[in-house]
This record gives C-alpha cells, structure tokens and sequence, in this order.
C-alpha cells in the first residue's frame, strides 16, 4: 500500500464487516479500505451491516467529493492562410513599427515599450480573432475543401463523391 501512497482508512462506526453463518464463530473485521493518504477530504469510510441482505459481508463505502468543474467549451484562433490572419499580421506589423523604442534609457522606459507591444498584440488578435466552438464532432484537420466535397456527395448521392 506504501508503493500506492494508501493508508488503512478508519471506519466511522466500529462494526464487524463479516458476519459469520455459524453461532459458534464470532463476526469479525476481515474487509478493509485503503484510501490515499494525502487526502484530508478521504480518510474514513462507513461500514453498512443493515445493507448485507443474504451476504456475510457488510458494505464499505465512501463519499467522494466532486466539485464543479467548468469545462471550456470553446477557443479562440485565427484561421491559418485566411484573410484574417493575413489582416492580423499586417496590423501587427504597422502596429509594432509605430512602438516608439528610441528613447528606452532605463527599466520603467523599456516596461513602458514591452507593454505596448503587449497591448499591441492582444488588441490585433481580438479584432482578427475567431470564436470556434468545441464540439465531439470537431476536427482539426477539416476545412473548406472538406465542407465543398461533403456539399457535391449530398446534392449528387454519388458513391463516387462519398469515395
């Protein structure tokens, strides 16, 4: 359990975890929980004798804490060899040779030049930029000679076309 970085996990009702068929034996803890041991939020687990029903073990169980996760659901890019990445480099490159970078004779002077390039950037990106939503059906490798052929499959339901 070292190698797995688990310790025994402390039971929050001690209670046997099986119970024995023959009056003679007494019950007795033989199922155990090993949880993480780092883990503040995992480190007991309940013992459920009324769930054994037919069973001569009792359930252990844990409640495993899940928070809310926002997943992105889209991204933003410019579309490569697209009138938009070509209007993005050519604003960012009027804009970069209009930073005035003559007169950077200390550190706030230069902080001043970086974060107008900066600003510079972020600026022409957004304008030029490209909301894509992320779907399961989105591909990377799909593009506008993809979407053309698909058009001429659907319009002529030709094998030849689907092929």
């Amino acid at each position: 359990m070292d190698l797995f970085n688990l310790e025994l996990s402390n039971p929050t009702d001690q209670v046997p975890t099986w119970y024995s068929d023959n009056r003679h034996d007494s019950n007795s803890v033989i199922n155990l929980m090993f949880l993480c041991s780092s883990s503040s939020k995992l480190d007991n687990h309940s013992i459920h004798p009324d769930w054994r029903l037919l069973s001569d073990h009792t359930s252990l169980t844990i409640v495993i804490p899940i928070t809310e996760e926002h997943i992105i659901s889209s991204k933003c890019s410019i579309i490569k060899d697209s009138e938009k990445e070509s209007t993005f480099i050519k604003d960012l490159t009027n804009s970069i040779r209009n930073i005035n970078t003559s007169n950077i004779l200390d550190i706030a002077s230069l902080d001043r030049a970086i974060n107008k390039f900066a600003s510079t950037v972020e600026v022409t990106w957004e304008k030029n930029l490209k909301v894509i939503n992320i779907t399961r059906h989105s591909k990377s490798w799909w593009d506008k000679s993809c979407c053309r052929d698909l058009e001429k499959y659907r319009s002529s339901k030709s094998l030849e076309d689907w092929k």
